[in-house]
């Protein structure tokens, strides 16, 4: 039985302060619709401005993750973007009155605990994985990454860190479920070196960091001259060390938290692919540039124009009969002839074009081509029909165009073409408005493509 999509079941709100920038900022979790996804709201700002959190809008991976759409930012999500991942919700609003997310102790846990105290629930819409069909790597020799999706049933993770340091050494973490995300990685918290605190202070970084939210590192032993003049200009206590190791001497939730803290980094920003996985991660020394560079590797291959497979002998979902019950268009300019496939949230339907198309009479009488408006118009005829199948009684209703955006013409479709369009909602329908993105194919090419806005209304008769 196919899973379905889950959000929060109420809003919670959580307050702290960011990591880098020092600030006091809210974050508040909100339940969203189906297919929304994880979308940041920076309600400090007119309008409430969004961003979705997919990989094509990462732009900056400098100890953290940072994300950005039309000069808007939210800085250091992933934490808050593993915890999401971990209880397996598909949408939500993370709503925040400051630029970067609060790091409260550096771990995932105070994210994790808060959506645990409201609990999830289960929407109608299935869950979309990406399901991993085939080895899939992303390296930089360089440096040493490796970062390796394999076909797997469930997601797990194996991760392997070196530093080069006598301290740390070589550590292993692995995550064979996200149903022992809570213990063995939600509280594991983020490190840093001694070497790098006043280089990072300089680049107006870690204003907010202290003992109680980071793991201090050190690599060799520090005269207390120099400790005492980092915790000024830190503004800290001062602390005496008698030897190298965690500076601030607290117990280690686990040997290995800093590559189980990694683990939980690569969680966060692997869900920037914008889907679910299904399948094995095994990572060699992961960063946010390697994991989000690797998510939006992913993202440009789920992008690709992958055409429907339409085959005859397979039952199809109505006929032109049941269309004309759907849609109030009759011949000739009734320019869908089945539904091949519909979801709550996609159709795809197909066109077969012949030389008794009325409009090839003149267009052109020596040079047949189907016009681009009428192709436009398929399109939105089969969108129509999902639309409508949505309604109590679609004979009482039709829909107009409110917005044509983006419009594409990539090849040209001629007599002997068959079109298979596939429509999807970008948003869910919401009183009456329907925005989708809307292909049309020729074989495995896209011939024309475009992002189609309508009104469902009910008629006046």
């Amino acid at each position: 039985m196919a899973e379905n999509q889950r959000t929060i079941k109420s809003e919670v709100k959580l307050c702290g302060k960011g990591l880098h920038s020092g600030a006091e900022v809210e974050l508040t979790f909100k339940p969203a619709p189906e297919n929304t996804g994880i979308v940041f709201k920076r309600v400090d700002l007119e309008g409430e401005q969004e961003i979705k959190a997919l990989a094509e809008f990462v732009v900056d991976t400098s100890r953290g993750t940072t994300i950005e759409n039309k000069g808007v930012k939210v800085c250091t999500i992933e934490h808050v973007m593993a915890a999401i991942t971990a209880h397996g919700i598909d949408n939500v609003y993370v709503e925040l009155n400051n630029v970067e997310t609060p790091i409260m102790n550096g771990s995932a846990k105070s994210f994790f605990n808060a959506i645990q105290s409201v609990g999830t629930i289960e929407q109608n819409t299935p869950k979309d994985y990406f399901v991993v069909t085939q080895k899939m790597e992303y390296t930089d020799p360089g440096k040493g990454i490796s970062i390796t999706l394999y076909p797997d049933d469930n997601f797990s993770l194996n991760v392997l860190i070196d530093y080069n340091s006598k301290v740390l050494g070589h550590q292993y973490a692995d995550l064979d479920t996200l149903d022992n995300f809570e213990k063995e990685i939600a509280p594991c918290r983020t490190f840093v070196f001694f070497h790098e605190l006043e280089p990072l202070l300089k680049h107006n970084l870690i204003k907010g960091g202290d003992l109680e939210n980071a793991i201090v590192i050190m690599e060799e032993k520090v005269p207390q001259l120099e400790l005492d003049r980092i915790a000024d200009l830190f503004n800290k206590p001062h602390l005496q060390i008698d030897e190298a190791g965690v500076l601030n001497n607290i117990k280690l939730q686990f040997s290995n938290e800093p590559a189980r803290h990694k683990l939980l980094d690569l969680i966060g920003d692997l869900a920037l692919i914008g889907k679910p996985i299904k399948g094995k991660v095994i990572a060699k020394r992961p960063g946010h540039t390697s994991n989000t560079n690797f998510a939006k590797d992913i993202r440009k291959m789920l992008k690709k124009d992958v055409a429907p497979i339409y085959n005859p002998e397979a039952p199809i979902v109505y006929d032109v009969n049941d269309i004309k019950n759907l849609l109030p268009h009759r011949p000739p300019f009734l320019f869908v002839d089945k539904v091949l496939e519909m979801t709550d949230s996609m159709v795809i339907g197909m066109k077969n074009v012949t030389m008794n198309e009325g409009f090839f009479v003149g267009h052109f009488p020596d040079e047949p081509v189907m016009p681009g408006v009428i192709i436009v118009e398929a399109m939105a005829q089969t969108g129509g029909i999902l639309a409508l199948s949505s309604v109590e009684d679609p004979k009482e209703y039709s829909t107009y165009f409110m917005k044509i955006d983006g419009v594409k013409f990539k090849r040209k479709v001629v007599p002997g073409d068959t079109l298979l369009f596939k429509l999807e909602l970008i948003t869910p329908i919401r009183r009456g408005i329907v925005h989708m993105s809307a292909k049309a194919f020729v074989g495995n090419s896209v011939a024309v493509e475009a992002e189609l806005m309508a009104q469902i209304v009910k008629n006046k008769n």
